[in-house]
């Protein structure tokens, strides 16, 4: 394959990969065209195509303890463990391969290039296995893909920027891989309704262009970003639902726009290393039924406009240094509500921080306007 040491954009790349995937796909199709009599009983073209894609992909399977695959056997791809078939959409007649779903199959092995012949593809679930290395440039040529679920893998190498030229997906879910370097920004340009990355080794700031997704749901945890949260989180007011960032480095102050996010019902920050108050802007989310600042450095008071919140069930503020809890936050029991407030500067809270910790902090506040992310 050709080498580049020029920069190259994205729009770019994705065109130079389609142009090339094209290249590789008929190459492939010759290729296995002498496949035996098997290709030659299957009339219909799209299933020889996802004929030949299976059995290349068999091929590179090397442990199946489940045997799931034992009975991809001869023509009738739509009688595979696994595989499912689908009118196509264009003409009711013809049968396509419209999914795989191999959860939990525990099957090791690697993704051949000749999976860009299943251009019917609707969906791809593959988590809960042990395949490993890379995912092929070909992938780009499921344009129908509305699923992509490669999560509790073995996968490596950098961000897969083949995801991005994946014009119909809608769930994203790369956790539990071994996938590194930065996020690409475009990746929040794409419409997508969930964003999963989280337990990879993902490193550098999250991009500043956070908020032009349409997600509903955005998992970032156990990652090492660092940095802070851009204001752009605000611009997922109308869609986001659920906001996990746990123990992904961050830093600075909780930006005021979360509380923008109006659709909120899950907001998970902890284990990170935010500092001042909580944004009292987090008092107007109607629909918060979780939030856990746990294990931050957060300090000031626990504002009662949380605390009084309509749906909120589960507030954990411990590992903290608030000093005062307004109003029913001191007696959060009264409302049902289960709560931590452990290792904080609460007087006449049992289990808090030594006085020595809390005046240290006292002595240094944070004004989270002079840290403004981006600033």
């Amino acid at each position: 394959m050709a080498t580049f040491s020029f920069p190259i954009t994205t729009t770019a790349f994705i065109l130079l990969l389609l142009t090339l995937t094209s290249n590789v796909l008929n190459n492939l199709a010759a290729k296995h065209s002498h496949h035996s009599s098997s290709i030659k009983a299957i009339t219909n073209l799209r299933l020889q195509k996802a004929y030949i894609a299976l059995q290349a992909w068999k091929r590179v399977i090397y442990s199946d303890p489940n045997n799931t695959t034992a009975n991809w056997l001869g023509p009738s791809v739509c009688n595979y463990t696994g595989i499912y078939c689908a009118p196509f959409p264009n003409d009711t007649k013809i049968q396509v391969v419209a999914g795989i779903d191999l959860n939990h199959a525990d099957i090791a092995g690697f993704l051949p290039e000749e999976l860009g012949l299943l251009n019917d593809l609707a969906l791809l679930h593959l988590n809960s296995n042990r395949f490993c290395g890379i995912l092929p440039l070909s992938l780009s040529n499921l344009t129908l893909l509305h699923e992509l679920d490669i999560s509790n893998n073995r996968f490596v190498g950098p961000f897969p920027n083949v995801v991005l030229s994946l014009s119909s997906l809608k769930y994203l879910d790369l956790r539990y891989n071994e996938f590194e370097g930065p996020l690409p920004s475009q990746l929040f340009s794409k419409d997508l309704d969930a964003i999963f990355v989280n337990n990879n080794r993902l490193t550098s700031m999250i991009p500043s262009n956070l908020g032009s997704s349409s997600a509903s749901v955005v998992v970032f945890a156990n990652n090492y970003f660092g940095g802070c949260l851009p204001p752009s989180i605000a611009n997922f007011a109308n869609t986001l639902e659920e906001l996990l960032l746990i123990n992904t480095s961050l830093s600075g102050c909780l930006p005021p726009e979360v509380g923008f996010l109006y659709k909120l019902k899950v907001l998970d920050v902890s284990n990170n290393k935010l500092a001042g108050p909580i944004p009292y802007t987090i008092a107007g989310l109607s629909h918060l039924e979780l939030l856990n600042v746990a294990h931050n450095m957060f300090s000031g008071i626990v504002p009662e406009g949380i605390c009084v919140l309509p749906k909120l069930s589960n507030f954990t503020f411990s590992y903290n240094y608030f000093c005062e809890e307004q109003g029913i936050c001191s007696n959060l029991t009264s409302k049902g509500m289960l709560y931590d407030d452990r290792r904080n500067c609460l007087p006449e809270k049992p289990l808090q921080r030594s006085k020595k910790e809390c005046d240290a902090v006292a002595e240094h506040p944070i004004e989270c306007l002079s840290f403004r992310c981006g600033t």
